[in-house]
């Protein structure tokens, strides 16, 4: 049986449902600290002076640390290298860390945190990142407060705008959103005589390795870092945790204790990163026929007090400006900005979905305005195979955007007038979107993974990867990669626990990137150990090693087939490769800073949503019924795990389209609880029909692209498109909350 596309259940889920794995509030280990961070109640304001006087001697704390204790570099690294781990003379975001506490129990540091007495000068503050690109602003970083720039020049866009019969022009706004992970920031730090040893809830141990190595002054090989379960992620524990890693380890570096750092829910929504708020202004012209012939998009981002992430987010923003469609005449200029709230960075989707929901609520309205049905006027501009981009990449492999649109049309295309009646209003909306799979030009040097295999004696496999697994079956998926190639059983296959002491560095755990890069890396692997065990079963069937077939635990030939236990037995007795290391780059990209030209990806995701909402004319109130979501992501390796990334995608999108929305006030988050940050529960989820077109990608493991950020990002325009459809009310600032829908229709009475 080719246990490819099959539902086979995951790794993890036994440890999951019994309750055994272990999460890092799990762990205890002697004589071990407590740690709490002093953070900043200023949105920007000068440190004058930190008087710990009165709590360095109270009962059960044993030390407190400020950035004169850090004994190497007082950064966390990321990107452009700018945020301290501790505030040195300055804060610029309320939550900034400035002191690390540490006690003998969590009540001791708790108290001890609101007697320390920091001695301020406040500073103006900048919040709104537009008025922070101004000249006569607060500035915070650089002589503009932007972070990052960057630009897409293709064609003429004012020749272009002259030849169309219709121009739109509009500008969008999206809200901050929570990751919500259900499982907090956390991390133990435990000193060992040569090496500092971390554990934690993380995507990417190799970047914590880098932080904590730098801020403690060690190198690389004395700083071992292991994931433990982790409790969600999308995206908030990418660059984050190095952070926290490193808070930790600096105080069990400098008490030679162990040191448990774990974050409070609201200090976790007070002070860790966001998706950023967006600013979109965007501009549209089409010619009478119903071609795309120009836009112009000025797109800005609230990139916070630090840059983290942002230059990166930005970039794939920018690639994605235009979304999936032709256009001859092409102008973006995107910006990340500086202002004094909490700092935003990686989140599902990587700057896409506040792009695409400005994308296609134009798309839906330059239909509307052609009188042309939006399936159709899509159909007439997206991308296909032999198209270039508006980078001028020229697709030639794996997109089916048509084929996903033409499928979801026929599911869920179709709503009765009659439907809509009194009060209640029914709608339909569709949405396209794509996403270029991994790092691309923006990351490129980061586009590699390594991958270990080892065949034992019984014909067990053991196999390691840097990627890490957070829920998204990562483990399951490479797994049944690992096992089809070798041809062994899926049961007898085993990943080796995350830690870079003994996994390769295959790179973060982000962009869609794992299944393709670490299932070649794999791949590479299995090879020669692949070949020891079809030489030496073909010697054991008789016959040449190009004709033995390896499945399901056995070697065969015609009718003839053996265990592949008793050929591993014989490899060993050969002292043939059993054990192998595969290590994989990335496909080519490019690009052109000035003119935003070039290649920016090798492959691209694509899908379309459609949804049917209800929206109550009384309150407000929208209830998606149902969304259909159809994806190309290549050959599906495990249909049962992509549709629990599809559902979850979903209703992740439904909150950033309906609920999510963050109350921040002068700089400071007001709901930081789950009690007052609105999330969808299951109540909200509507009826998801998840649909794969599969067109395999010749480059990627048994022909599989990516799926992880795909399903989130064109859920939101679906949904606002559809309220548009049953209301005639167009979103432009998300989410939609009933309030805004309800001004909207008190401005609109009597239309209805």
């Amino acid at each position: 049986m080719n246990i490819i596309g099959k539902d086979i259940p995951r790794k993890d889920a036994e440890l999951k449902v019994t309750g055994r794995a272990k999460y890092i509030d799990d762990l205890t280990f002697p004589n071990m600290l407590y740690v709490k961070v002093l953070r900043s109640r200023f949105p920007h304001a000068m440190i004058k002076d930190i008087d710990i006087s009165r709590t360095k001697n109270n009962k059960g704390i044993v030390t407190i640390l400020t950035y004169k204790d850090i004994p190497g570099v007082n950064v966390v690294p990321v990107v452009l290298m700018d945020q301290p781990l501790l505030a040195e003379k300055e804060v610029r975001y309320i939550g900034e860390p400035i002191a690390l506490i540490a006690g003998e129990d969590k009540e001791a540091t708790e108290d001890a945190s609101h007697e320390i007495k920091v001695e301020y000068e406040e500073l103006k503050p900048i919040f709104d990142p537009v008025l922070a690109m101004k000249r006569n602003s607060p500035k915070i970083y650089g002589k503009d407060n932007v972070f990052s720039h960057h630009r897409i020049r293709r064609g003429n866009i004012k020749r272009g705008f002259n030849e169309c019969d219709i121009i739109i022009e509009h500008r969008y706004t999206t809200s901050y959103q929570e990751h919500a992970y259900i499982e907090t920031q956390g991390m133990i730090a435990v000193p060992y005589e040569e090496t500092m040893v971390i554990y934690g809830s993380m995507q990417c141990p190799f970047y914590v390795q880098d932080a904590v190595s730098k801020i403690l002054g060690l190198p690389y090989n004395r700083v071992e870092v292991i994931q433990t379960a982790t409790g969600g992620a999308f995206g908030g524990k990418e660059d984050v945790p190095s952070l926290v890693a490193s808070q930790a380890a600096l105080i069990a570096f400098k008490t030679r204790r162990p040191a448990k750092l774990i974050y409070s829910r609201e200090e976790d929504i007070e002070s860790m990163s966001k998706r950023h708020p967006a600013v979109i202004h965007y501009k549209s012209g089409v010619t009478r026929d119903g071609h795309l012939n120009a836009v112009e998009v000025k797109y800005i981002l609230n990139a916070g007090a630090y840059s983290t992430l942002s230059p990166i987010v930005l970039w794939r923003g920018t690639v994605h400006a235009v979304g999936p469609y032709k256009c001859p005449n092409v102008k973006v200029d995107s910006y990340a900005t500086a202002t004094n709230t909490v700092p935003c960075g990686a989140f599902r989707g990587f700057g896409t979905p506040q792009i695409t929901f400005a994308v296609e609520s134009q798309m839906d309205e330059l239909a509307n305005k052609l009188n042309m049905d939006p399936i159709e006027f899509r159909l007439k501009n997206i991308l296909r195979k032999g198209d270039r981009t508006v980078t001028g990449h020229l697709i030639k492999d794996s997109m089916e955007l048509e084929k996903t649109l033409k499928k979801a049309a026929q599911i869920g295309w179709k709503i009765k007038k009659e439907e809509s009646k009194d009060y209640i209003k029914r709608g339909i909306g569709v949405a396209c979107n794509y996403y270029g799979v991994g790092l691309g030009a923006g990351g490129k040097h980061l586009s590699k993974a390594g991958a270990m295999v080892s065949v034992l004696g019984d014909g067990s496999v053991n196999f390691a990867v840097g990627t890490t697994e957070m829920g998204q079956g990562m483990e399951t998926v490479l797994s049944q990669v690992a096992a089809s190639e070798l041809g062994i059983k899926y049961e007898k296959v085993s990943i080796v626990l995350t830690d870079t002491t003994r996994v390769p560095d295959s790179g973060p755990t982000v962009a869609s990137r794992a299944t393709v890069m670490s299932g070649n890396a794999l791949i590479k692997a299995c090879k020669p150990i692949k070949k020891s065990i079809t030489d030496i079963a073909a010697k054991m069937l008789g016959c040449a090693p190009s004709k033995v077939k390896l499945a399901n635990g056995f070697a065969g030939f015609e009718k003839k087939r053996i265990n592949l236990d008793d050929v591993v037995s014989e490899c060993f007795k050969e002292k043939r490769i059993m054990s192998a290391q595969g290590w994989y780059k990335a496909p080519y990209t490019s690009w052109n800073k000035a003119t935003g030209q070039g290649k920016p990806y090798f492959i691209y995701s694509t899908g379309t949503n459609i949804a049917k909402v209800e929206v109550n004319l009384l309150t407000g109130e929208v209830l998606v019924k149902k969304i259909v979501a159809v994806h190309d992501v290549g050959r599906v390796i495990n249909p049962q795990t992509a549709a629990g990334q599809v559902e979850g995608g979903v209703l992740q999108g439904v909150g950033y389209a309906l609920f999510e929305e963050m109350d921040s006030r002068d700089g400071k988050i007001q709901n930081t609880n789950f009690s007052t940050y609105i999330l969808p529960t299951s109540k909200d989820s509507p009826q998801i029909v998840s649909v794969f077109v599969e067109d395999p990608y010749p480059e990627g493991p048994f022909g599989a692209k990516g799926l992880g950020e795909q399903p989130l990002i064109g859920v939101a325009p679906a949904i606002t498109n559809a309220i548009f459809n049953a209301t005639g009310i167009r979103v432009r600032d998300l989410p939609a909350t009933p309030e805004k829908i309800i001004l909207e229709l008190d401005s609109r009475q009597g239309k209805f």
